[in-house]
């Protein structure tokens, strides 16, 4: 009699973890994040970390979120009120606050008491950084159907790109995962890791425990002594580890998904990778956000949602709007345009592929294209504010002009006031500056 491979239930609870990082990391958003949380930066008119939310409470049989980080406990409490209420699925969304940064996996397995009550059986693990359709639905498909005990989200991305990310190598009939490697040094792959994943909650934690037993059991360094060569140079604290073993320990905790869990998770045969063919983004520099933008603006307008602005003469479709914005009925706006609340666009002014924040005003006859308005910024009369467009299919925001490299999206920092007539190119501006003259390639500080 042969022997049966037992099956979980497939109607095992599932529960879902947002990863959000620190404000000691996320500084390529600067100078946004310099104001405001990257997960809270408005996108097509919510937050980051709210695509993520949405995509988790359209599951339905999700209730229960965490969101992990080591920002300051209010910086997500009005967003997790508000969240709340918009989602009533989900009965549950906690913030969970590292005292340090942990890693994308040292973070579950700190808060795994908290996230293992109840006993689910499944967990959701999303990057907040990451802009995409998130199929979930199909990743719990893939996961039932072979029974898996991870399953990660995965594209394709051109040759050159690929070594940029984790590279993913497959079987192409079964799905199974047969070797991962963060960021290799030569070309492996072009499938690589989204940033997406779904575990089996019994493979997860035993797999992150044996990482930290790996780091703990190796051998302690060398111990130095003082002698008549080194004698000036001896300090005691050192030679007992002192503050290097305080280093040392807090390095064994940073234990991180993409380098110490999933190369080991492909020798399981129960790892596979589900492809998606829809649009994906990393949403890490500040310029990226401009295409992250395009991209949800066009997925919104793909499902109809009805909180993008009507077409018109002077809308050219996907632009979100906000209710509280006062658009001149001359401005031609879009595509690709996100006007925040009570912002201005003056008469006959031009905004196509950019973000215009909360309180800045757009003079009239300004044009402004592939960048991003800060909080509270003006733009004078027939001024032009303006990055450079980037391939469809590039995944930098950064291009080479005149042998250095620029960022091809132009950033208004908070309260930035651009002259009118001033012409601004490939610009990062940081807060609070006032630009009188016409300025290019540059990072005015």
């Amino acid at each position: 009699m042969s022997l049966q491979v037992p099956h979980r239930p497939k109607e095992g609870s599932t529960k879902a973890v947002i990863l959000v990082g620190g404000p000691s990391r996320g500084t390529r958003f600067r100078p946004l994040s310099l104001d405001v949380p990257k997960p809270l930066f408005e996108v097509a008119g919510h937050p980051i970390i709210w695509h993520c939310l949405s995509a988790v409470a359209a599951v339905g049989s999700i209730h229960d979120v965490y969101i992990i980080g080591y920002y300051d406990e209010t910086v997500f409490r009005d967003f997790i009120k508000d969240a709340s209420k918009e989602f009533p699925v989900l009965t549950s969304i906690k913030y969970l606050r590292e005292y340090q940064a942990l890693g994308t996996a040292g973070g579950l397995y700190h808060f795994r008491d908290a996230i293992l009550k109840g006993r689910p059986e499944r967990l959701f693990v999303l990057n907040a950084d990451v802009c995409c359709s998130f199929p979930l639905g199909d990743m719990l498909k893939l996961f039932d159907d072979k029974d898996a005990e991870a399953v990660i989200l995965g594209t394709r991305v051109s040759d050159d790109a690929a070594t940029n990310f984790g590279c993913i190598v497959s079987d192409a009939h079964t799905r199974r995962v047969l070797h991962y490697v963060e960021k290799p040094e030569s070309h492996l792959s072009n499938l690589i890791n989204c940033g997406v994943y779904l575990f089996a909650t019994e493979a997860i934690f035993p797999s992150i425990r044996s990482a930290i037993k790996r780091r703990t059991d190796r051998p302690a360094r060398l111990v130095s002594y003082p002698s008549s060569d080194n004698l000036e140079h001896f300090h005691p604290a050192a030679a007992t580890g002192g503050d290097d073993d305080d280093d040392e320990e807090r390095k064994n905790e940073v234990i991180r998904l993409e380098q110490d869990i999933l190369g080991d998770m492909a020798d399981s045969k129960q790892f596979f990778v589900c492809e998606t063919k829809d649009f994906w983004r990393q949403i890490k520099t500040a310029g990226s956000a401009v295409p992250a933008n395009a991209l949800y603006l066009q997925r919104a307008q793909q499902v109809g949602s009805k909180e993008l602005a009507p077409p018109s003469a002077n809308i050219v479709p996907p632009v979100f709007i906000h209710p509280t914005a006062e658009i001149h009925p001359t401005a031609k706006l879009g595509p690709n345009v996100s006007i925040g609340p009570r912002a201005a666009v003056g008469a006959g002014a031009r905004v196509k592929e950019s973000i215009v924040l909360e309180d800045s005003e757009i003079k009239h006859d300004a044009c402004v294209l592939y960048s991003i308005i800060g909080w509270g910024s003006r733009v004078g009369a027939w001024a032009r504010v303006e990055g450079t467009p980037t391939p469809v299919g590039s995944h930098s925001t950064s291009i080479i002009k005149n042998g250095v490299k620029v960022q091809s999206i132009t950033i208004l920092g908070k309260d930035c006031a651009v002259g009118d007539e001033v012409r601004v190119q490939n610009c990062v501006c940081l807060p609070y500056k006032e630009l009188k003259r016409d300025v290019a390639n540059e990072v005015i500080m």
